[in-house]
């Protein structure tokens, strides 16, 4: 804890933590969230993954968790289901903090809420940023972890289920997935909360 807390923190001798979450919209999979202090050799060209290109974001990743500390939170489908996207969200950010084994000044998340109220374990200062992703360095690198980790994910489960084109939809209501969900049903990745799901599973 000692050591952790030294790496972690900065030149004003605060922790803070960037929070940032990957799969809220899709169909299929889990959601992702990743926590993330930087640590002085931080990489440079930090941004919103959405902005980076692949290629960008395949490079940067390596090199966040070589230099930073940090941690992830996933909440599988079915657990979505059971307590709903909303909550799945904050609990995936719950988890990702409590991993880092960190008591933080502050908790930078990006968006407009935080869990703070919302989940019983959240026991940090937090603050929401909306846009945080491309303001808060901290959050960008949260942003592309939790962001590579879910899609690496999704080819994972492709594999397994090659019908749906998660290898390249990640899971997101495309053409192409709608297509394969009317064809072959749902798999049991899919999350049957979501209306295009749970129609066809009432068909």
């Amino acid at each position: 804890m000692e050591a952790a807390l030294l790496f972690a923190k900065g030149t004003k001798g605060r922790v803070v933590i960037g929070v940032d979450e990957a799969g809220r919209g899709p169909l299929a999979g889990p959601v992702v969230a990743a926590a993330c202090v930087l640590g002085p050799d931080a990489p440079g060209g930090l941004d919103d993954s959405k902005k980076l290109s692949a290629k960008r974001r395949a490079v940067l990743e390596p090199q966040i968790k070589a230099s930073c500390h940090w941690a992830l939170g996933v909440v599988d489908a079915e657990e979505i289901d059971r307590i709903n996207i909303f909550a799945a969200t904050m609990l995936a950010m719950t988890r990702a903090v409590a991993a880092l084994a960190l008591e933080p000044d502050e908790v930078l998340i990006d968006g407009n809420m935080t869990p703070a109220g919302r989940h019983p374990d959240w026991r940090w200062p937090a603050r929401a940023i909306v846009g945080g992703d491309g303001l808060e360095p901290c959050i960008s690198a949260a942003s592309i972890l939790a962001k590579e980790h879910r899609d690496r994910l999704m080819r994972e489960y492709a594999r397994a289920h090659p019908h749906y084109g998660w290898e390249s939809n990640m899971g997101y209501g495309t053409v192409q997935h709608l297509a394969a969900l009317r064809e072959h049903g749902p798999s049991p990745l899919h999350r049957r909360s979501f209306a295009p799901v749970a129609q066809l599973v009432l068909l």
